[in-house]
């Protein structure tokens, strides 16, 4: 392994500048160390020379005191004990070391706890048993810190390691989130049963009424996050299938139905699970080139990840892992690996409401607009995909095939099985109170002035409903004033006096 230093003396690091002047530790150290082909984590570890402890966004700074010993096995203890456990980086590294170096590293401190983790974490990504002998002494320990990261509360006990094995998911797909001061604000806040409290004073029938109007809203939106302008036909058949979510479970079969639906016109897509590359991106306007921002799966491993994937959601479902937690696993691990030709953003929105819905986080009826709190934030929701996506075009190796789409040459399903989703978890968890605090509360009062304004207009002048709903569309487009064109076409029948009645009475309802 060389007797090159592993910490150095930074800075700068990776375009992220420290808080100050100090040595990179843990995980940071080992990439730059090795090169290993890795995004580089969210958070990095600072040594400094002052005798203080803190954290800033991307770091966090430890005084003299931890800094651990400069080998490999050193920065690997440090990681695990402060960083918590990163799946990717572990299966990198054990590919690029040999495997009498790992057992190297196991044997030098057989049975403390994060050796044993390491050794661990080896046999379970490589699939590989090391000549080393079964452990037959001390208590198990959790491979996975709770104070760091969000594990399985069933775990597996291996006996040979003397591991309780708590990671949340499968080895074909495991996403992991940290335990952030924001993501414990939002789940102590107790989202569902605040959704709960909201909705428990609505009359039935506003409530009807209020989730089919979410249910189109989010549709028309997911289409607009896609560039795309649907039919009300189109809009209304998506909208439908997204009031089903969670009632079917989910499958191949379930997701290739979705699919049937998202996609209107069927004659230029290739439908079903991709057999050739893909990519997110443009096209060079001259060339042709693909010019990716994001690049999918490879089709071969699709199987693979698609079978990880349903058998880890599977699982979060079981434990009854968090909800949200469990939807952003799964929706932006289905985004990212792209099984799709086209379809694939819809879904993943989708996703989400279904986990939330099957795992009974919203109440029965009430699917949360997601797309439309999304549409909102349509810029962080893209700084969001690319926080990952970006820093993964470094590491896959593609050529451009004749039809310009990407033919990627390197090993790349590891990117997409094991991945931090804690960015993810925080975007969508301000999307749901945004929905909760905002979104329904307001579409709710619409429909109870609606209704009040309705009730008014047919005591008063027993009109009909198609009528109403014109009047008040119009008045609503206009701020309250009936346009020139609508006294003299379809409300001629009504006086001037009557006319600044009823905007009056629009005014004193809509904008009290």
């Amino acid at each position: 392994m060389g007797n090159t230093p592993f910490s150095k003396e930074i800075l700068h690091f990776h375009g992220r500048t420290a808080p100050e002047t100090g040595f990179l530790t843990g995980y940071g150290a080992v990439i730059q160390h090795f090169n290993l082909e890795v995004p580089v984590p969210d958070t990095l570890a600072l040594i400094i020379q002052k005798n203080k402890n803190y954290s800033r966004p991307g770091w966090i700074v430890f005084g003299p005191k931890y800094q651990p010993s400069d080998t490999l096995t050193g920065h690997l203890v440090f990681a695990l004990k402060y960083e918590g456990v990163n799946l990717l980086f572990f299966k990198k590294l054990f590919e690029k070391l040999d495997q009498s170096d790992v057992v190297k590293i196991i044997l030098s401190e057989y049975s403390g706890q994060y050796i044993r983790k390491i050794w661990f974490l080896y046999e379970w990504l490589m699939q590989e048993k090391l000549p080393i002998a079964d452990l037959t002494f001390k208590n198990f320990v959790p491979l996975l810190d709770e104070k760091l990261q969000y594990a399985n509360n069933v775990s597996i006990n291996s006996s040979r390691h003397r591991i309780r094995n708590n990671l949340p998911g499968t080895i074909n797909f495991c996403p992991l989130i940290r335990r952030t001061k924001k993501l414990e604000e939002y789940i102590l806040k107790n989202l569902s049963e605040k959704t709960t409290k909201v909705i428990s004073g609505v009359h039935k029938d506003i409530l009807l009424r209020t989730s089919a109007f979410l249910l189109l809203k989010d549709s028309k939106a997911s289409f607009t996050i896609e560039g795309e302008k649907p039919t009300q036909n189109r809009a209304l058949r998506w909208g439908k299938a997204i009031g089903q979510a969670g009632s079917k479970p989910l499958s191949k079969d379930e997701l290739l139905r979705l699919q049937q639906i998202v996609i209107e016109n069927s004659r230029f897509v290739d439908m079903g699970f991709r057999k050739k590359g893909g990519f997110v991106g443009e096209h060079d306007r001259t060339t042709g080139e693909p010019i990716p921002e994001h690049i999918s799966a490879r089709w071969q491993d699709l199987n693979t990840l698609m079978d990880g994937m349903l058998e880890t959601n599977k699982l979060l479902e079981e434990i009854k892992f968090h909800p949200v937690l469990s939807g952003v696993k799964i929706a932006f691990g289905f985004v990212f690996i792209h099984p799709f030709e086209d379809g694939n953003g819809r879904i993943h929105r989708y996703l989400i409401n279904h986990v939330l819905a099957k795992m009974k986080f919203t109440p029965q009826g009430i699917i949360f607009p997601v797309s439309s709190a999304i549409l909102e934030r349509i810029d962080d929701y893209r700084q969001v995909l690319e926080s990952y996506s970006q820093p993964l075009l470094d590491f896959i190796k593609w050529k451009k095939t004749p039809e310009n789409n990407v033919d990627v040459l390197n090993e790349t399903i590891d990117y997409y099985r094991y991945f931090d989703a804690t960015n993810h978890a925080e975007f969508i968890f301000e999307c749901i109170e945004s929905t909760i605090d905002t979104i329904i509360p307001q579409e709710v009062n619409y429909l109870r002035k609606y209704d009040s304004m309705k009730a008014w207009l047919d005591d008063k002048f027993e009109m009909p409903d198609n009528l109403v709903a014109l009047l008040i569309r119009f008045l609503e487009q206009n701020k309250g004033i009936l346009s020139k064109r609508a006294r003299t076409k379809e409300f001629e029948a009504l006086s001037d006096s009557e006319i600044e009645e009823i905007e009056n009475k629009f005014i004193s309802i809509f904008q009290e």
